[in-house]
């Protein structure tokens, strides 16, 4: 299972917003400590914001922060919601057109695979993955 992009960035944020509690960031700021493009983090902000995980303030001292405790931020939940979606393979698709689908048991072990995944990550929240050095 590999991660995309998105849902990295998004775990980014939540990190740094997680090492900042309570304070505004700038989308900037979180930009150059990762060196990551701030226009692909402005869209990551934007979802995060529609999920309800961080809150925006617009204009002069404005900035992101988190809406939540960083112990209350389950990481199984936010890939779940950032992930576009989990298909590993043909036969986990809507208009499976595989011919195999009926007699093979790949897709059983495969979403054996993908629930075992989901365990794993909804063992942790977002204070178990920030770096203690970086905590304040």
């Amino acid at each position: 299972m590999k991660l995309t992009l998105y849902t990295d960035y998004s775990l980014r944020v939540l990190m740094y917003l997680g090492m900042r509690e309570e304070e505004k960031v700038q989308i900037d700021e979180i930009a150059n400590f990762y060196d990551i493009s701030k226009n692909h983090l402005t869209k990551v902000v934007h979802n995060l914001s529609k999920l309800g995980y961080i809150s925006t303030v617009r204009g002069r001292g404005g900035g992101i922060m988190l809406n939540y405790k960083a112990e209350a931020l389950n990481i199984g939940e936010v890939v779940r919601h950032t992930e576009d979606n989990f298909h590993m393979a043909e036969c986990f698709k809507e208009g499976n057109q595989c011919v195999l689908t009926p007699v093979c048991g790949l897709r059983f072990v495969l979403n054996d695979a993908l629930d075992a995944y989901f365990e794993v990550l909804d063992k942790y929240t977002l204070k178990d993955i920030i770096p203690k050095a970086m905590l304040r």
